[in-house]
């Protein structure tokens, strides 16, 4: 398996990583200038190698930039980030800022954990984020092992400004520098002297430290840092206590011991009734869809995965298991996204049982069982079952839902191309710009390669590279609408939800702001 399709398998399943398993306990708690955030337990802290621990991150450090929800970007670490040819970009930061630790925030703290980050050799979870930059591929080769540990795209010109030349132009790159692409913060010379007593209790450059190291299985806290340059959070502490079972975590909430949690699927029908005006459903930069074994003849031909599609009632699905909280998916790239244009799909993408049968009787039927797999222990039971009685009825071909034992072998049975059938998908953006959900989802290279059967096609490769190369995200909306219609003459997904990031919280919490979905975590206010 190349590690480009291994990482981002585990970033499109971090959203189930929060569901399985048992609690750490539920002290009460009244601190007044604090809250208790409920999460999933953490993978890693390094901003290089975490995969779920983003709330985290998002307290311990600051990222270059931040983007408005019109796409307008602004420096937070960075004083500009600028670009003549969308080639080679310069990047200014501010002056005077520093780690937690005293240590200068320098262009070498970026380049050096950057350069880190990307060698091949380490393994770290979050390379694939730098894979557009020059030399990337250098240090990542086909086989044997890297000749340099640099990137040659990477160059330091003065103490607070470095240069990134990409493999192509790009210019959805400033959006990409944003707190979720956690590859792309810096780390202190002090992080590479002891790296595994920095994954416990990592030095960052973000508005909170932490007051004690992390130790897997417990809990926490993060105290507001003096030195932090930027703007001064509204809350003086955050603890992060880990739940195994978030079913436990909910409850908690409820009850006032914890203050925020994200809305567990379970929950997703009788959060309102229990929380009221204490729920909190943001647009989210995620999409849900059935994915497809391409290799597999019995789904090569597109009208039966256009059939399969048109026989879901993702209306009746959605208040049945979510809630009413989702939104049918019309597209690939869900509406909180930069330029993204709402039913581009068409009618494929709606409810016509009737069309639906007539169309897979023209592709010549379906000989056998159709086998929806999705990953065991993850709350899915359920909703593939509805999914498949759907199927079954207004297709009239056997349909059944078959749960992998967990998450890792669902994602041994996609990679090995041993899946059954149409499967669970999701993917979750990790910057704005519609470019890096369709480039997973479409391309052989594009980070996600088994989450959509290894599909590729010259045209939709073209299409995205002229998109890339737009002048700006205005202008490269229109080639991703493009993209998307070359891609559903194929129709090599099912796009099911639109996702919404749904946070419930205790009474204590007055406001829970959202940056795309996540909550900004510096500007919770408590009583």
């Amino acid at each position: 398996m190349r590690r480009g399709a291994a990482l981002t398998l585990i970033a499109w399943a971090a959203t189930l990583t929060l569901i399985t398993g048992c609690s750490v306990g539920t002290p009460q708690h009244s601190d007044p200038d604090g809250f208790v955030f409920a999460t999933g337990e953490p993978d890693h802290l390094t901003p290089g190698r975490q995969t779920v621990a983003y709330d985290q991150m998002r307290a311990l450090f600051s990222p270059l930039v931040s983007v408005d929800d019109d796409g307008t970007v602004h420096g937070v670490a960075a004083k500009s980030v600028t670009s003549d040819d969308n080639v080679t970009w310069t990047i200014t930061l501010r002056d005077d800022w520093t780690f937690q630790n005293g240590e200068p925030v320098t262009a070498e703290s970026y380049v050096k954990a950057w350069n880190f980050v990307a060698y091949g050799p380490h393994a770290w979870e979050d390379s694939g984020q730098l894979a557009g930059i020059k030399g990337y591929a250098d240090l990542n080769p086909e086989s044997g092992k890297p000749t340099t540990k640099t990137m040659s795209g990477l160059r330091v010109t003065g103490k607070n400004t470095f240069t990134v030349t990409l493999t192509g132009a790009d210019s959805s790159f400033p959006l990409q520098l944003t707190s979720s692409q956690t590859a792309f913060f810096p780390m202190p010379e002090a992080a590479y002297d002891d790296l595994d007593a920095y994954d416990r209790k990592p030095v960052g450059n973000g508005p909170y430290a932490m007051t004690e190291a992390w130790k897997p299985g417990g809990e926490f806290t993060v105290q507001t840092w003096d030195g932090y340059r930027g703007e001064e959070p509204r809350t003086q502490r955050v603890t992060f206590r880990s739940y195994q079972d978030q079913n436990t975590a909910y409850t908690d909430v409820l009850s006032g011991s914890a203050d925020v949690l994200t809305l567990p699927p379970e929950k997703m029908t009788s959060a309102s009734a229990d929380f009221g005006d204490r729920l909190h459903t943001f647009d989210a930069a995620g999409i849900d869809y059935l994915g497809f074994p391409l290799w597999d003849e019995r789904y090569d031909d597109p009208r039966v995965r256009e059939a399969i599609s048109m026989s879901i009632d993702r209306d009746a699905v959605n208040r049945a298991f979510f809630g009413g909280l989702y939104e049918p998916a019309t597209s690939l790239t869900p509406p909180s996204m930069i330029g993204a244009k709402e039913g581009v799909c068409g009618k494929h993408c709606e409810f016509h049982p009737e069309d639906a049968k007539a169309l897979l009787d023209e592709a010549g039927g379906f000989d056998g069982t159709i086998t929806l797999v999705y990953p065991g222990g993850a709350g899915l039971d359920a909703l593939y079952q509805g999914y498949a009685n759907q199927i079954r009825q207004n297709l009239g071909v056997e349909t059944v839902a078959k749960p992998t034992t967990d998450f890792a072998s669902f994602n041994t049975e996609l990679v090995e191309k041993t899946v059954d059938g149409p499967h669970f998908g999701h993917w979750g953006a990790l910057y704005p710009s519609q470019q890096g959900t369709l480039r997973a989802l479409l391309t052989p290279t594009g980070g996600c390669a088994p989450c959509t059967g290894y599909y590729q096609d010259d045209d939709v490769d073209a299409l995205l590279a002229r998109a890339s190369a737009a002048a700006d995200e205005d202008e490269a909306a229109d080639y991703y609408a493009e993209v998307q219609d070359a891609a559903f003459e194929d129709f090599p997904v099912v796009p099911t939800f639109f996702d919404k990031y749904s946070y419930v919280t205790s009474e204590k919490i007055t406001d829970l702001p959202d940056v795309r979905g996540d909550v900004a975590i510096a500007e919770v206010t408590v009583r």
